[in-house]
């Protein structure tokens, strides 16, 4: 059976490490501290003498002084790894932690998960080639020594950096290491570690290398485990549950966050709030717990970014100039129809498609998969859809050489809309209000990630309301925005009625219209 050593980087807050030691040992595991030697020697002291009599606790012999971003977070890491090589014979898994990270699944499901495959787990994603790296200098982390911290010494990290690229003092990658990328919270196989503290003490070049990079904590493991270890014997992910918000700052978990995390296809998360101490001892008791069964739904990320989003609509960044030039021609006319419902949406095309000469494309900027003609690559992503919204729009009108285009949107597009309605063209909206039953919003989220097969009923019957009051709020958004010409259709009108607006749309006869809307099954799901 799986045990596992447990690899603690910490800094603060001894009651709170003597805790997660005493519980993680508790259930059979082991755990090696290293303590920054920046903090408190009292601390420390605490923290030692607490857990003196713990077998099952070892420490790091030498203690960094640890800065975020710098090499010393990695030699910290390979002090607590080879303490722990050394005491504890038996581990088979050695799992990264911070004192900020708790278990959200038992020590008796974390040994099951464990044993059932023989892999490393790390995420590891080629550092040139992959976006894992969203902000900040990228290839310079590498190419540049650095000895100096950005964080707290920004201007001489910079200077220096400046200094060695007019000198031309550019260093190589070791020519035989591909750098990887990836999350500092691994959970790696016995073998493997012993691999790396080898590699350690043969490859003094490589460490060189790492010693003077920026963040290695983001690149050192991540490149070693995939020099070292064939790639069929890793996962590319982490075992520990971690957000970031759009600023790039961790979510932090609090008391009414157990479910959540309870739910999701990770054994620890961080960060744990330290006033969340409910949280804490619920979290606490589960890893010793026995026999627990948890539904994994795995929705965290999708609900994390459904929910905070409600709260941030509206343009974030100004139009450039070049697309707010760009018109789709003073004497077209876009014609959008607009449901949530987007099959319903796609049948009212189709049959466009069908009784008119109206060129109908469906949800464009909603679908990847949306069928359009080769445009030179601006049709190829919605990203580059979006973006450059008006130019491929001028370029549709042009392919159909037409001067009257449909196209459905999704009612959380409101921008797209305004800015349509913002050119000299003709535009004109129509929308088409449906039903929504618990069963087809429930459908609805699990399309989209908003919950999953074994999402509680509890968290479902929560989650409902939430997303049926977001469509509501979607369309009431549209319709406060007044747009001249625009038009509704509704499922609980009589055909006739709903003719009267669909005529009024599409310019054309009533009795064409009336056909329309009389298809068999128009509003069915």
């Amino acid at each position: 059976m799986a045990k596992i050593a447990f690899i603690l980087l910490c800094h603060k807050d001894p009651k709170a490490i003597i805790d997660q030691a005493t519980r993680l040992t508790a259930a059979g595991d082991y755990i090696s501290i290293h303590f920054d030697a920046r903090s408190s020697r009292s601390d420390y002291d605490m923290i030692r003498a607490a857990l003196s009599d713990n077998a099952s606790v070892t420490f790091a012999k030498t203690r960094e002084k640890c800065g975020w971003g710098e090499w010393s977070l990695v030699a910290g890491t390979l002090h607590a790894v080879e303490a722990a090589v050394e005491a504890f014979p038996r581990a088979t898994h050695f799992y990264m932690v911070s004192g900020d990270c708790m278990a959200i699944k038992s020590a008796e499901y974390a040994h099951d998960f464990l044993d059932a495959e023989d892999v490393d787990y790390i995420e590891s994603f080629d550092f040139f080639d992959s976006d894992w790296i969203k902000t900040g200098i990228k290839e310079e982390r590498l190419i540049y020594r650095h000895f100096f911290n950005e964080r707290t010494q920004k201007r001489r990290f910079y200077a220096s950096m400046k200094v060695q690229k007019f000198l031309g003092l550019q260093r190589d990658v070791p020519r035989d290491i591909q750098i990887q990328i990836g999350s500092q919270w691994w959970c790696l196989r016995r073998r493997t570690i012993e691999w790396i503290l080898d590699f350690t003490r043969r490859r003094r070049d490589v460490m060189r290398f790492f010693s003077t990079t920026w963040i290695p904590d983001e690149t050192f493991f991540q490149t070693l485990v995939r020099h070292i270890v064939p790639d069929d014997q890793i996962v590319t992910r982490t075992l520990t549950f971690l957000m970031f918000t759009d600023y790039g700052m961790p979510v932090t978990f609090y008391n009414d966050h157990y479910d959540l995390l309870l739910s999701q296809d990770y054994i620890f998360a961080r960060k744990i709030s330290p006033d969340a101490h409910e949280l804490k001892r619920r979290l606490g008791a589960l890893y010793a717990a026995d026999g627990v069964d948890f539904k994994i739904s795995n929705e965290g990320r999708s609900l994390f970014a459904f929910l905070t989003g409600r709260g941030r609509i509206g343009q974030r960044f100004g139009e450039r100039f070049w697309e707010s030039e760009t018109t789709l021609g003073r004497d077209r006319e876009l014609l959008i129809v607009v449901t949530k419902k987007w099959h319903i949406g796609k049948r009212l095309l189709q049959r466009l498609r069908e009784t008119t000469n109206i060129p109908a494309i469906d949800y464009l900027f909603d679908e990847e998969g949306t069928p359009l003609p080769d445009l030179g690559g601006i049709q190829a992503t919605l990203e580059k859809r979006t973006r450059h919204r008006r130019a491929l729009m001028r370029m549709l009108f042009d392919y159909y050489q037409t001067d009257r285009l449909a196209i459905a949107l999704d009612p959380a597009a409101l921008e797209l809309m305004k800015d349509f309605y913002a050119d000299r063209s003709k535009t004109r909206l129509l929308e088409i209000e449906t039903e929504f039953s618990d069963d087809w919003i429930l459908g609805h989220a699990l399309r989209v990630g908003l919950a999953g097969e074994r999402t509680p009923q509890e968290a479902i019957d929560r989650l409902i309301p939430t997303i049926r009051q977001d469509f509501y709020y979607e369309s009431d958004r549209i319709r406060d925005e007044s747009f001249d010409e625009m038009y509704i259709m509704r499922e609980q009108a009589s055909a006739e009625e709903n003719a009267e607006a669909l005529a009024k749309f599409l310019s054309i006869p009533e009795e064409r219209a009336l056909e329309i809307a009389r298809t068999d099954g128009f509003f069915g799901d």
